[in-house]
Parts: C-alpha cells; sequence; structure tokens
C-alpha cells in the first residue's frame, strides 16, 4: 500500500477547537477558488441518477466542510430538493447550535454520534464523506466499504488531493512546501466566515494556526488512499452491489481528486 499513516493534528481530540475551527474555514476558502462545490453537486447528481435519494447523510462531517455549500448549491443550479444531514462520530454541540438555529431547513445536523463503520442503524440517504477518508487507517477505511456494501447503503466518497508524489521527494520537498503552505493560510484568513478576532490573532500575530495548516496540508497528500489501495480495501464483488472508482472531472474537464462511489442493484 502506498498511503502512509502520517498524523494531522486536526485528528487528536486534544487539539483546540479554535484552531480546527479557523483551518476549516480557510480549506472552506480553498475549495471556493478551486471550485470544490461544483465537482461534488455533480457527483451527487450522478449518484442520484444511480440510486435515487431525497437525503445526503455526510459521515464524519466536522464543522461542515463544502457539503453545505455543494448541496445549496445543487438545489439552486441544479433545480433538485435535496436534504442534507451533517453527522459525525463526536458531534461538536458548537456546529449542532450553528446548523440547526441558523441556516435553512434543508441543512441540519445530527445530535447523535454516527459511527461510519457501522451503518446498520443509520439514517436513510446517501451517504458521503468528503476529504475525510484519507484521515481513516486502512482497518477502519476497510470497514466502511464492508458496512455500506453488506447493508446495501449508497455511498459516494471524495478526495480532492491524490497521492501521486513519491514519498522520498515528499519528504524533501518538505523545507520549501511548509512554508508556502503557511503562506498560503496567511493571505487567505482574511477572505474566512465568519471572522473572528482570533482567526487574525492566531494567524498574525502569534502565527500558530499557519504551522499546524501547512502540517496537515501536506500530510494529507501521502495519507491518501491511491486507486490500488482502494481495491485492496474493497469487499469481495458482489452481483448486488456495484463499485465504481473514477477521477472527479469539473465542468471544463479538467481532474479534481477522485471519488469512489458504491451502489446497490
Amino acid at each position: 500500500m502506498k498511503r502512509i499513516q502520517l498524523f494531522e493534528f486536526e485528528d487528536f481530540q486534544w487539539f483546540p477547537s479554535t484552531f480546527r475551527s479557523t483551518m476549516t474555514k480557510i480549506i472552506i476558502v480553498l475549495h471556493k477558488l478551486i471550485g470544490t462545490k461544483e465537482v461534488v453537486s455533480n457527483l451527487l447528481i450522478k449518484a442520484k441518477q444511480k440510486h435515487p435519494f431525497s437525503q445526503v447523510v455526510d459521515l464524519g462531517s466536522g464543522s461542515g466542510g463544502i457539503m453545505p455549500m455543494a448541496v445549496t448549491h445543487l438545489n439552486t443550479t441544479k433545480k433538485e430538493d435535496v436534504r442534507l444531514l451533517l453527522t459525525d462520530l463526536h458531534p461538536n454541540e458548537q456546529f449542532i447550535q450553528y446548523f440547526n438555529q441558523h441556516t435553512t431547513k434543508e441543512i441540519t445536523y445530527q445530535k447523535d454520534a454516527l459511527d461510519a463503520t457501522n451503518l446498520l442503524k443509520a439514517p436513510e440517504g446517501l451517504k458521503t464523506m468528503i476529504n475525510s477518508f484519507h484521515h481513516m487507517p486502512p482497518v477502519t477505511a476497510k470497514k466502511i466499504l464492508y458496512t455500506a456494501q453488506e447493508n446495501k447503503e449508497p455511498i459516494m466518497i471524495y478526495e480532492m488531493g491524490e497521492n501521486m508524489v513519491p514519498a522520498l521527494a515528499w519528504f524533501l520537498l518538505l523545507p520549501i512546501s511548509l512554508p508556502l503552505m503557511a503562506l498560503s493560510c496567511m493571505l487567505f484568513v482574511p477572505f474566512v466566515k465568519p471572522l473572528n478576532w482570533k482567526d487574525l490573532f492566531f494567524t498574525w500575530i502569534i502565527p500558530v494556526i499557519p504551522i499546524f495548516y501547512a502540517w496537515d496540508g501536506q500530510a494529507s497528500g501521502p495519507r491518501t488512499y491511491t486507486f490500488e489501495d482502494i481495491q485492496t480495501l474493497l469487499p469481495p464483488t458482489s452481483e448486488q452491489y456495484t463499485w465504481e472508482i473514477q477521477p472527479a472531472l469539473k465542468d471544463n474537464g479538467k481532474k479534481l481528486g477522485y471519488y469512489i462511489m458504491g451502489t446497490p442493484q
């Protein structure tokens, strides 16, 4: 397996929620710049053509990520009527309150924990994992794929990045890539929404967030599963369930990551 099990700071429960929130908002700015919401919206349409659904159940939602924007774009631009239910193994009360009180009725955050490795009693709808699958170690990633097939749950996994750089080259380039990633963090922070004083203070005055952001951004590359890695994780072939692993494309035909789509027949 080419994937390497590195760590990211945002994976740790002790990591300050203030830092995690700022980093997530910066990543959303990046998603807006490169057009991720359009890519995810198109993948949702493709999934709906294969297996109709009226609700998306996002797994490992954290602070929401790109999914609220993708579903809103789907409903307004593509004239769909899809609800979004955000879920997590460790739901954050702050985000639950925000999404359940300050967003539209089509987007809600489930208060109860949902384990992505056991979808037996999961709410009905298309299960999604957006830029979070690479956080899962192989044993957990395999369980997620197996539980989807065993319970005949439609699932769509999207990863914006790809693991294409050899490990040695990645390591040798760190002295260059880490400062560049930290600089991009400092440039993006004025555009985050909602912007608060903590975002600016811990980015520009005491610049600890750029350090964490730079490492997590670089570590995600070697942690991403390649197509060959995924083939080793998939359940045995079944006539009642099919898997599709393909590059994800923007409207202009350019590639932006890849997706894994599982569909019950």
